[in-house]
């Protein structure tokens, strides 16, 4: 029986799922909007909403349990940086969900997680080898 078991198995093992979250919850942190399934961004809220207060908090101790989750130094910290200081006068609610339609190869439905009062600029930064030779491009002319 299932007493008491909550989340999503969403079709994939625990260690995968940890790992998703994981990776999830760092393009969020990066980018502060991503676009993913349904399911997948309800699931996501709760471990965003839990590290953002970790960096709120600051200390030490809280850096190496973001640092445990994330294994991004960048991401920590801005974690314990700019995003502890825009929500350090929030109490909680700090992601939005919002639906974005169905995907058309599986007629998934899709949504965007986003942080509230997010930075625009933040969207699409530092994403690939994309954004790199449009930066070496730039820098030629």
């Amino acid at each position: 029986m299932r007493h008491g078991v909550a989340g999503r198995k969403l079709g994939v093992t625990s260690s995968h799922r940890q790992a998703m979250f994981r990776n999830l919850a760092a393009a969020l942190i990066k980018h502060e909007q991503i676009t993913t399934t349904l399911p997948k961004a309800k699931e996501l809220r709760p471990v965003a909403e839990k590290l953002i207060t970790l960096g709120k908090k600051g200390g030490l101790a809280n850096q190496r349990l973001a640092y445990a989750q994330l294994r991004d130094d960048r991401m920590v910290a801005k974690l314990f940086g700019p995003l502890a200081d825009r929500y350090r006068t929030r109490a909680g609610g700090y992601c939005r969900v919002l639906k974005a339609g169905v995907r058309y190869g599986d007629a998934a439905d899709m949504a965007v997680i986003e942080l509230v009062d997010r930075d625009l600029n933040a969207k699409g930064q530092d994403s690939g080898p994309k954004q790199q030779a449009e930066e070496e491009e730039a820098a030629a002319s």
